[in-house]
């Protein structure tokens, strides 16, 4: 999934699912800004205090619902989604930078993970990768 971003070090990441903060360590390494939101805060808070403690300087943390983004912070470079909503949330759509890339585990049973690519007017291309199994993005 990290890999389909296509990431540069300009790069500004949102990252839905902080979960422990290694994906996001990752992200660090590869981006400029890093982004990341976890709804479960007892998780959410622990990933913060490591990263905090590992020295990962251009990470920023939130707990909240990553099905709305991180909109004062949009527009993003690229956008990966480490659990599975039913639909793409619009939200995440419209904090997409055009040129963008989001990378996005997608359905119920049967998930489906998409590159979504924005383009310069606004429209999406939208390419399937595999099928896929994640838990289920849970909104507040």
């Amino acid at each position: 999934m990290t890999e389909l971003l296509q990431l540069q070090k300009t790069h500004k990441v949102l990252e839905v699912g902080t979960g422990s903060g290694y994906q996001a360590a990752i992200l660090s390494m590869l981006a400029g800004e890093v982004y990341t939101i976890e709804i479960i805060p007892a998780l959410g808070e622990t990933a913060r205090v490591n990263l905090e403690r590992l020295g990962y300087k251009n990470v920023s943390t939130r707990i909240g619902d990553g099905y709305q983004g991180w909109p004062e912070r949009a527009p993003f470079d690229a956008i990966i989604v480490t659990a599975a909503p039913g639909d793409v949330p619009p939200a995440l759509i419209a904090q997409l930078r055009p040129g963008g890339r989001m990378v996005i585990p997608v359905g119920a049973f049967n998930q489906e993970l998409l590159v979504l690519a924005k383009r310069a007017d606004g429209t999406i291309s939208t390419t399937d990768i595999a099928p896929v199994r994640f838990v289920p993005l849970v909104r507040q």
